[in-house]
């Protein structure tokens, strides 16, 4: 929850719980209604937009749930922890699923596309992969939401200069899709509302997580959780001097009172947070790269909902048991969801599950050796000598 208490809700699939697994991009079913689009100004960006992610209120399995496909490196990344060789194929197989959980609305909404070349028709420059994964935990309403899923990656995807200058793309595209959403909202005032927003991308052997709010990204580098993301709380110390210099305030965690999330797209209802020129509440992401290695197992991102009940390395551990239990990141994302409600996660909830391996994790329990053991001469003597005793 970003907003006060009673302001979730929106189950963007129309229904309580949702699941999916990218299949040639977004699992597209049957969905209540578009998001709405963007201002004239925005309009010619979206020429060839598709139908929001929506998907069936119970798990369907199905063997196209489950995308794998083998892609060669195309790219390289500005961080690093091991060399690998040419001969190095990562894998993209990807899943989510999503829950209510105890509110009375669904606000929360994913994206996964495995593969966007073909979602929105762009040429093959390269042979590594293109994918697109994201989560965005709306708050005050479904729209923002909504919206952000919808145009956020036609931003970033449909630059000029993407994928050339990446990270600047991915920032503009966030800024983009916040003020297109300030525009709409000038048109009809009931689309008011805000979301967080996350976005991984998966180009090559690069990966690039974009986050701006309180949902997170975590990979599984060899059972070891590395966080991708950094979640903007108003009480963090870097978050609060950058609201204060913005003349903004963190009272009793929460941002003028208002908001318990220093950054979020939308949110232009809301007095004293966002103008124009800038404002406390700020819709620019914070990027982390790293290039994938065969150490990199999977990537878990979710809301905050998950992270309420979830340490990253508590989750890293139990999605591994998990997916060497059925390697199927679809009933893993479930699995994750499952659980928190079971731990009694407050919020809504949504997981997604990105495998970049073709089988399940190794098994890093390393087995009990067999240790011989044997008698000396004396200790047999001894043996001997009370077996004798007994004897007499």
């Amino acid at each position: 929850m970003k907003k006060m208490e009673g302001t979730k809700g929106y189950a963007v699939n129309g229904g309580e719980k949702s699941n999916g697994s990218s299949s040639n991009g977004i699992r597209r079913l049957p969905a209540p209604s578009l998001p709405p689009p963007p201002p004239t100004s925005y309009r010619q960006c979206f020429a060839n937009a598709g139908v929001p992610v929506s998907c069936k209120r119970t798990l369907v399995r199905h063997p196209s749930l489950v995308k794998t496909s083998a892609f060669e490196i195309s790219l390289q990344s500005e961080v690093s922890i091991r060399t690998h060789g040419p001969d190095y194929i990562p894998i993209v197989r990807s899943g989510a699923f999503s829950d209510i959980g105890f509110r009375p609305r669904m606000e929360d909404v994913y994206t996964c596309i495995d593969d966007f070349t073909i979602d929105y028709g762009l040429g093959h420059d390269t042979d590594g992969p293109n994918a697109l994964y994201g989560v965005f935990d709306g708050h005050g309403g479904k729209h923002a939401a909504d919206f952000a899923c919808h145009h956020l990656p036609r931003f970033i995807i449909e630059d000029e200069d993407f994928p050339r200058d990446l990270e600047r793309v991915i920032a503009s595209a966030f800024q983009q899709t916040d003020s297109a959403f300030a525009e709409a909202c000038l048109l009809d005032a009931g689309l008011a509302s805000g979301t967080t927003a996350l976005v991984a991308l998966v180009m090559g052997r690069l990966l690039v997580v974009a986050n701006a709010g309180d949902c997170r990204a975590v990979l599984s580098r060899r059972g070891k959780a590395v966080e991708m993301s950094r979640d903007h709380k108003p009480g963090c110390a870097r978050e609060q001097k950058r609201i204060e210099a913005s003349g903004g305030s963190v009272y009793d965690g929460y941002l003028n009172g208002q908001l318990n999330v220093a950054r979020a797209i939308g949110d232009w209802h809301m007095e004293g947070l966002k103008a124009q020129e800038g404002g406390p509440l700020s819709a620019e992401p914070e990027l982390i790269t790293t290039d994938l290695t065969e150490d990199d197992e999977f990537l878990i991102i979710g809301c905050d909902g998950i992270w309420d009940v979830f340490r990253s390395q508590n989750a890293v551990d139990f999605a591994r048991r998990r997916l060497l239990e059925h390697n199927d990141p679809v009933l893993c994302s479930k699995d994750l969801v499952d659980e928190a409600l079971k731990r009694k996660s407050g919020d809504n909830l949504s997981a997604v599950v990105v495998c970049f391996q073709s089988g399940p994790p190794p098994n890093l329990v390393a087995p009990r050796s067999r240790v011989q053991r044997s008698f000396s001469a004396e200790g047999l003597r001894e043996l001997q000598s009370f077996l004798d005793d007994l004897a007499s």
